[in-house]
């Protein structure tokens, strides 16, 4: 699994800044690959475990379903986050999809991909595909969003069914060069930060841009005094296709709801309203509580010549709330102005350093 026996065998060269550089890089690398495998080898054990629990009821769907209702709350007030039903449910398809993974006939440790692979793997319904994925993922070391990619773009049967595969190939190379380039992608993933009982680093997961808005924006709400309390920022939401990161979360206490905010660095989008909805839905499904109003959402663009703002409510109920909404919510003049505020003093600041 790892290069246990670099560090002891490590020698020098000429270059000190060179072999500093390679023993970091090495441990960084055998680190993460020791967690890797502790928390795929502890999710594989709790999908054993169960699946095993499972065949005790009669009616083992119905049963099971209730196995990981319970078990998901009593594990979430004891341990916090990253035991939700969505969760231990993976943990269970990812039993009984790899039921072998850890039983190799030499009874050495296996080389294993991250587990947001084997989230992304778990989607491919094909056993044939999802083997050939998992094998090229590991040989070619695609990132996730590369394989993410290449499971959307149907690329293990686009290659099957062209003659000359190079040309292929070669276009898939191409549309993930940039997925590829992030050498630190495997220290960004929160789902190892919640495993290791850490709180992610905000600060990689930002531009600097977005978190002079996002750090003022933050204050600027508060300091409205219209109710808003804060509860997170870059919060992580997990799905089944991939990892996602609402920017700031609040509580209104007087509106009694979540308000959702997202910022977006470029002219907004359907897709980014799309996935505002999605934040919504699923703030709703995971986190209202009886008596509180539906979540809100605020989808902000921070283009220079064109600063919007993009609000949200689901569940049909946006003509009940709408009214009651806008006295509480800054306006869209307010947040226009209060993002132009910050990238003024954002530039400025750079300029200053450059100078």
């Amino acid at each position: 699994m790892t290069d246990n026996n670099f560090l002891s065998q490590y020698t020098n060269t000429d270059d000190i800044l060179q072999d500093m550089k390679e023993i970091i890089n090495v441990s960084r690398s055998n680190a993460y690959q020791a967690v890797n495998f502790a928390l795929i080898h502890r999710n594989w054990l709790l999908g054993r475990r169960i699946a095993e629990e499972e065949l005790k009821g009669e009616s083992r769907a119905e049963y099971g379903l209730e196995i990981i209702k319970k078990l998901s709350k009593e594990l979430t007030d004891e341990y916090g986050r990253g035991f939700a039903k969505s969760n231990l449910y993976s943990f269970y398809s990812f039993y009984k999809t790899f039921p072998e993974i850890f039983q190799t006939a030499s009874g050495k440790s296996v080389s294993l991909l991250s587990w947001s692979h084997y989230l992304t793997l778990l989607r491919v319904k094909d056993e044939k595909a999802r083997l050939w994925y998992a094998k090229e993922a590991f040989n070619q070391t695609w990132a996730v969003r590369t394989l993410q990619r290449n499971i959307d773009s149907q690329y293990y049967y686009r290659l099957l069914s062209s003659q000359n595969t190079e040309p292929v190939e070669k276009e898939m190379k191409q549309l993930t060069a940039d997925y590829q380039h992030d050498k630190l992608e495997y220290l960004k993933n929160p789902i190892v930060a919640e495993f290791l009982g850490l709180s992610s680093n905000i600060d990689m997961t930002e531009t600097q841009l977005e978190s002079a808005i996002l750090s003022n924006l933050q204050k600027f709400l508060m300091e409205l005094g219209k109710g808003y309390a804060f509860v997170a920022r870059q919060q992580h939401i997990h799905t089944e296709k991939q990892d996602y990161y609402i920017d700031l979360v609040f509580y209104n206490y007087i509106l009694k709801c979540f308000v959702l905010i997202d910022l977006k660095t470029g002219k907004i989008t359907h897709q980014d309203v799309g996935q505002m909805d999605m934040y919504i839905r699923m703030y709703d499904e995971l986190k209202r509580s009886e008596g509180d109003n539906p979540t809100l959402g605020i989808v902000l663009c921070s283009e220079t010549d064109e600063d919007i703002a993009r609000y949200s409510v689901m569940h049909g109920s946006e003509q009940l709330f709408a009214s009651k909404y806008k006295l509480y919510l800054p306006t869209e003049d307010e947040l226009r102005a209060e993002i132009e505020t910050q990238k003024a003093i954002f530039y400025l600041q750079q300029k200053d350093r450059e100078e």
